[in-house]
């Protein structure tokens, strides 16, 4: 009858939502390039990323650069560049942002590495290798999701429609709930065997952390300086951030200095939050799909791990990168503890992005 035929255009709406879902859960737990885990062999920035995000990299690679005496740290928090050969592509992202005045205030500088190709790329290959989630990928799959719901809801408006279209004459059959029922049925179904971890962290990931932390200290192989002392201390900051450290970094204005940097980023993105909760949703989504003020919107490891890529963290905070608590925790200890196995979330953590001690701090 007509009533099935109405649901025509519902249903197909239905079935291109759900062809989406597919496409988009496939794109996000996609893994390109799996080598297995290697370890305790995983590089230096690979494990910082890892364990914190961006700003895990940024505060490992500074305190780095400080023990091999190529940069200074001044007490008003001012990072001085005293050496011009990079180590990596992170320390030319670094030298680069500091720009020809060779010096430049700590936080401005954090935000702007965090951003940077090089530190990007770190996340986009821990992505190919089945330990991360790229933070895009998975808000595309929330969009995906979103509209399957819509196309369920606007099928029950169609129902509610049929019948109130219904005149009730005799000879004519009453409208059937069984063609809605059905299509609601089956995009239940879909959603439901469609969902996907919201941590940016993979259980691959997860594991991967925790062969690193066997309780024992960690002195990565790959991605220190050449006969250069402080293996130890590095690995224990990628892995637990800068107040693992504890007193073997012995410099603890350097130390204020990357946890108030952290602080002031995670400032920012509580401002950008509610700016962007107060304005329109073209201006919020502008704001917010990188991450907050503070993050680029070509950044994709911006965005709070907690919450799966949303966007509502952003890159100056404690975002990319963390497995479930908010940015640079993990799923256990978090805050930026070694045995986070999902750790810091991100993109710059701050106070709570492991906060002190996590997402980079």
């Amino acid at each position: 009858m007509w009533y099935d035929a109405y649901y025509l255009v519902p249903a197909a709406v239905l079935i291109a939502a759900i062809v989406h879902v597919f496409v988009a859960r496939r794109r996000a737990v996609r893994v390109d390039n799996p080598l297995g885990l290697p370890g305790r062999g995983l590089p230096l920035l690979s494990a910082a990323f890892l364990s914190g995000g961006p700003g895990r990299v940024f505060d490992t690679v500074l305190v780095r650069m400080h023990l091999a005496e190529r940069v200074l740290v001044s007490r008003d928090g001012t990072v001085t560049l005293t050496h011009h050969r990079p180590h990596d592509a992170v320390e030319q992202a670094l030298m680069d942002a500091v720009g020809p005045g060779g010096s430049r205030p700590l936080a401005a500088l954090r935000a702007e590495v965090m951003r940077s190709a090089a530190v990007q790329a770190i996340g986009d290959e821990l992505a190919a290798r089945g330990l991360m989630r790229r933070p895009d990928l998975l808000r595309a799959l929330g969009r995906a999701r979103r509209w399957l719901w819509l196309a369920m809801l606007g099928i029950v408006a169609f129902a509610v429609l049929s019948f109130l279209l219904d005149d009730g004459r005799p000879g004519y059959d009453r409208p059937s709930l069984a063609t809605p029922v059905v299509l609601v049925i089956v995009g239940l179904g879909v959603l439901s065997a469609n969902g996907v971890d919201k941590a940016r962290v993979t259980p691959a990931g997860r594991r991967q952390l925790s062969l690193m932390d066997p309780g024992r200290p960690w002195t990565p192989s790959h991605g220190l300086y050449p006969a250069a002392a402080g293996g130890a201390l590095l690995g224990a900051i990628a892995l637990g951030g800068i107040v693992a450290a504890g007193t073997e970094l012995d410099n603890e204005e350097l130390q204020q200095s990357l946890l108030g940097a952290a602080a002031q980023q995670d400032a920012m993105t509580a401002v950008g939050r509610g700016s962007s909760l107060s304005s329109g949703s073209s201006s919020s989504s502008s704001s917010s799909s990188g991450g907050g003020s503070s993050c680029s919107t070509s950044s994709s490891w911006c965005g709070s791990s907690s919450d799966s890529g949303s966007s509502s963290s952003s890159c100056g905070s404690s975002s990319c990168g963390s497995s479930s608590s908010s940015c640079g925790s993990s799923s256990s200890s978090s805050c930026g503890s070694s045995s986070s196995c999902g750790g810091g979330s991100s993109c710059g953590g701050g106070s709570s992005c492991g906060g002190g001690g996590g997402c980079g701090s």
